[in-house]
C-alpha cells in the first residue's frame, strides 16, 4: 500500500502538468489490465473499477491530448527539423490510440452494466488494456524525453503561465 506524507503540492509548470497527466494515462491503464486479471472482486468493486477507466479515457484523456496538440504543440512548431519529426509522430499516434481506447472503453462499459460478465469479458479487457499499454509506453516516452525537455527549454514565464492557464481551463467543470 503507497504512503503519501504531508499534503499534495499542485503541479506549477506546464511540464509538471503533462506530466501529471501521463501518469494517470499509466495508472489507469494499468488499473484496466488489472481488473481483467482480478477474478476475486465483488461485482462492486468491478462495476466501480471499470466506470473510473471509462470515465477517465472518455473525458480527461482528450483534453490531455488537447494540451498537447493545441498549447504545446504550436509553441514548438517550426524551431527544429527533428522535434518537426517528433511532433508529427505524436499527433500521429493521438489519432492511433483512439482505436485502441475505444476498446477499453467499450469493454469497460459493458463491466460497469454488468460485472456478473466479468469472466467473459476479462480476457479481451486483458489484451486490449495490454495493447494500450504496449502503445502508449512508446507514445509517452516521445513525449518525456524529446517534446517535454524542448518545451522546458523554450518556456518563458509569460508563455508558460498562459499554456498552464490554458490546461487549467480545458478542465474547468470537468475534473480532469
Amino acid at each position: 500500500m503507497a504512503v503519501q506524507l504531508g499534503a499534495r503540492r499542485p503541479a506549477a509548470g506546464a511540464v509538471d502538468l503533462l506530466l501529471e497527466c501521463h501518469q494517470r494515462i499509466r495508472s489507469f491503464t494499468s488499473l484496466a489490465r488489472r481488473l481483467a486479471g482480478a477474478g476475486d472482486l465483488a461485482p462492486g468493486e468491478v462495476a466501480d473499477a471499470a466506470a473510473g477507466v471509462c470515465r477517465y479515457f472518455v473525458e480527461a484523456l482528450p483534453l490531455h491530448a488537447a494540451d498537447e496538440e493545441d498549447s504545446v504543440l504550436p509553441v514548438l512548431s517550426g524551431r527544429d527539423p527533428a522535434l518537426d519529426g517528433a511532433l508529427a509522430v505524436m499527433r500521429r499516434e493521438h489519432g492511433e490510440h483512439g482505436p485502441l481506447v475505444d476498446r477499453v472503453v467499450a469493454l469497460c462499459r459493458e463491466l460497469s452494466r454488468d460485472p456478473a460478465r466479468h469472466a467473459v469479458l476479462a480476457p479481451a479487457l486483458g489484451l486490449a488494456a495490454r495493447e494500450l499499454e504496449r502503445h502508449f509506453a512508446f507514445h509517452l516516452a516521445l513525449e518525456e524525453e524529446t517534446i517535454f525537455p524542448a518545451l522546458k527549454r523554450v518556456l518563458d514565464p509569460a508563455t508558460e503561465a498562459r499554456l498552464v492557464a490554458e490546461m487549467r481551463a480545458r478542465r474547468q467543470g470537468n475534473g480532469g
